[in-house]
């Protein structure tokens, strides 16, 4: 199993950022085009609405080796319900070179520790059903939910 660390991604690194972005995006069979990635590149650096971790290679040495290879979105989410602050997981992706070299696993240890320093009791994701291989790393690292989930479509008023 390789080592790797997860860290805050770098201003200097838009385009393995963008590369692994798209691979999410293309996984899901969603399009991403350059003016919506540098939208959330804003957000990301500029306004903050979201943070983007990368997982990175480490040598024998504790030194970052090559580009990263694997991403997380991650911003707040608010239980009110229960009244906490929780962190939610937007999107997880890993480079398909180096699924199963332990990058998610790291990703996954990393956001217990930050939930933690923040006081978050939960981090939450959502996945696709028929994401399998995900799913089976999953259920290793978090409990299943029996919520299901909606989107609305809001189109503006004519």
């Amino acid at each position: 199993m390789r080592t790797w660390t997860v860290r805050p991604v770098r201003v200097d690194e838009y385009e393995p950022w963008a590369r692994l972005f798209r691979g999410y995006a293309e996984f899901y069979g969603r399009h991403l085009s350059d003016e919506q990635a540098r939208e959330i590149w804003g957000w990301i650096h500029d306004t903050a609405v979201i943070e983007a971790y990368v997982a990175v290679e480490l040598d024998a040495a504790g030194t970052e080796i090559g580009e990263p290879m694997g991403l997380a979105h991650l911003r707040e989410w608010v239980r009110p319900l229960r009244a906490t602050v929780n962190g939610y997981l937007d999107d997880l992706f890993v480079d398909p070179s180096v699924r199963g070299a332990g990058a998610v696993e790291a990703v996954f240890a990393f956001l217990r520790h930050l939930a933690v320093a923040r006081g978050w009791p939960v981090v939450r994701w959502t996945t696709a059903d028929d994401n399998y291989r995900a799913r089976s790393i999953y259920d290793r690292a978090a409990t299943r939910t029996t919520w299901i989930t909606y989107d609305m479509d809001v189109a503006p008023p004519n």
